[in-house]
């Protein structure tokens, strides 16, 4: 309802629509993008959807469609970031996260995510899939990508998580 009535230049509402999924955006272009530019790389999406939203034609896909606007800007800022040359890796926050018992928690999940494991490409189908609880035909939609791929990469990400765990003795 807010989507509509923020097409409708009703701006508190649009104020409304974007302090409700912009947490959601936020968790998602962090484990993109990294915790140093994910709040510039939100405030940029926040104010794509703002701009935007009177072109939305079925303001039910609102949340996937923000998706997609982060999604874009997410891998923007790596695509800016690895021709500038930099290379921002945690490895040893990594290296000294404790070995959990059993399988890993939200917590742990949540830091292998975080982390330089995956490639941005599984770390977005993972995060979409399992944190905010998307159909993969979903993640495809908001990806832009096909359902085969996203498959594939959820496999791999998923294998490589495995791997990395069974490596670090968890």
């Amino acid at each position: 309802m807010w989507a509509l009535r923020a097409q409708c230049g009703d701006r508190e509402a649009l104020e409304q629509l974007l302090r409700s999924v912009r947490p959601a955006l936020h968790r998602y272009v962090r484990r993109l993008a990294g915790d140093v530019d994910a709040d510039d790389v939100v405030q940029d999406v926040l104010v794509s959807i703002a701009r935007n939203v009177v072109w939305l034609i079925e303001p039910r896909v609102f949340r996937p469609w923000a998706f997609r606007i982060a999604s874009r800007a997410a891998f923007s800022h790596l695509r800016r970031v690895r021709r500038r040359g930099v290379e921002e890796t945690d490895d040893a926050l990594l290296a000294s996260l404790p070995a959990p018992e059993g399988p890993p928690d939200n917590e742990r999940l949540a830091e292998l995510l975080d982390g330089d494991v995956l490639s941005p490409a599984s770390r977005a189908v993972l995060v979409l899939h399992f944190q905010e609880e998307m159909q993969l035909d979903e993640v495809a939609a908001v990806l832009e990508i096909p359902i085969g791929t996203v498959k594939s990469r959820l496999a791999y990400g998923l294998k490589t998580l495995r791997r990395y765990l069974a490596e670090k003795g968890n």
